[in-house]
């Protein structure tokens, strides 16, 4: 005999439009900014993936290409996915300074999202504890989380499900909060009532496209990885493609000229979060400080950042070409041929050369400007500081 008790629906039995409330209630309690629930269609994003694939504009990046379509398939990265659950963090710090530090060409210029804690820790966290929040209300549940970490179109997710629209330089965008903020996804097996897409505002400004210092952004909602900043400094390993490294200018860890461009960021607040603060060791610091760390300060002061993802060797990669954008002096030439007697790699000792030869006549030309300069002075009978 069948026991009708199984052949109940446990999902009849609950209010789908209060749990969804009391979801986007319990998201803001653990620091979210904002909640949204989208279902798992993302059918219309197939052709356009696999057209980013097929121009390769992913480059070194093997994993969005090995995965292939289930990028665009949450149900197959969970089974009996029904809904996804995006989520939004703010992370701009409240004491981070932008033009300033890009303009001084002797300073380090950080992705903001880098100068504090690693974000896929907290969000990932926070994440766990809503699916764990949600298990305890309808009992056994099916959920993952997922933060910037597996094959899945987040920010097409997090546009159906309301949280803001993907901007010309694919990044999502909010009207009150503009781009700086994380998304994550919390997988779920329920079928839970879903929220609408808000309307793309980019109309027609291509800001983000023109200051792109590598013209990554080949058309509107189109970035040849292979060519942005944050690729060329984070995820590739090994050099520089040479037609860049001028570009970079004193970038050594991300880019965020399209971000710093957007007028949608007028309207952006700092995050609340302690763990997103800048670190005094990665802000308003010069290339030379930062050169001359040794391993374990690297490794020490990148605890728990997601600059240690790339290693020693591609940190001083990075600051090498920074070091051959900077104005000419003899303490960077100096220390740039130090390193290089050190032979620490192949792959390093060519970009501390080709950061020499940018220096190469630099020197004498600015110690004869100033001997000229210093005989004037004594000539028309001023100060030798005049």
């Amino acid at each position: 005999m069948i026991n009708q008790k199984n052949l109940i629906d446990p999902t009849e039995t609950l209010d789908l439009l209060s749990l969804s409330q009391n979801i986007k209630l319990w998201g803001k309690e653990l620091g979210f900014q904002k909640v949204g629930i989208s279902d798992i269609d993302l059918k219309d994003q197939e052709s356009k993936l696999q057209s980013w694939l097929d121009n390769n504009y992913h480059g070194e990046m093997e994993y969005m290409s090995k995965h292939g379509m289930k990028r665009a398939r949450p149900d197959e990265l969970l089974p009996g996915t029904l809904r996804v659950i995006s989520v939004r963090m703010d992370y701009l710090p409240d004491n981070a300074q932008f033009a300033s530090t890009l303009k001084n060409k002797d300073n380090a210029y950080i992705s903001r999202y880098a100068l504090g804690r690693d974000y896929h820790k907290v969000l990932r966290k926070r994440l766990k504890k809503l699916g764990q929040k949600i298990e305890l209300e309808v009992g056994q549940l099916g959920y993952r989380p997922f933060v910037d970490s597996a094959p899945i179109l987040e920010r097409p997710l997090a546009a159906k499900a309301g949280l803001g629209w993907v901007g010309k330089h694919s990044l999502l965008l909010d009207a009150k909060a503009g781009s700086w903020f994380f998304i994550g996804e919390l997988l779920v097996d329920l079928p839970l009532p879903v929220d609408q897409p808000v309307e793309n505002k980019c109309g027609k400004c291509v800001a983000c496209l023109t200051i792109c210092p590598t013209q990554a952004i080949v058309a509107p909602y189109v970035v040849d990885g292979r060519r942005c900043i944050s690729y060329l400094t984070i995820e590739l390993q090994g050099p520089i493609p040479v037609e860049f490294r001028k570009a970079i200018g004193n970038r050594i860890y991300g880019c965020d000229d399209c971000q710093l461009i957007c007028p949608w960021n007028r309207f952006a607040d700092t995050t609340e979060e302690s763990d997103y603060q800048v670190r005094q060791q990665l802000e308003n610091k010069s290339l030379l400080e930062l050169f001359n760390w040794t391993e374990d300060e690297f490794l020490t002061y990148s605890e728990g950042s997601p600059i240690r993802r790339i290693g020693y060797q591609r940190w001083l990669r990075n600051i090498s070409v920074a070091l051959g954008n900077a104005p000419a002096s003899e303490a960077i030439v100096d220390t740039l041929k130090n390193k290089l007697a050190l032979n620490l790699s192949e792959m390093l000792n060519e970009h501390l050369q080709w950061a020499l030869d940018q220096h190469q006549g630099q020197i004498p030309v600015f110690n004869e400007r100033l001997k000229k300069r210093l005989i004037n002075s004594v000539e028309k009978g001023l100060p030798r500081d005049a």
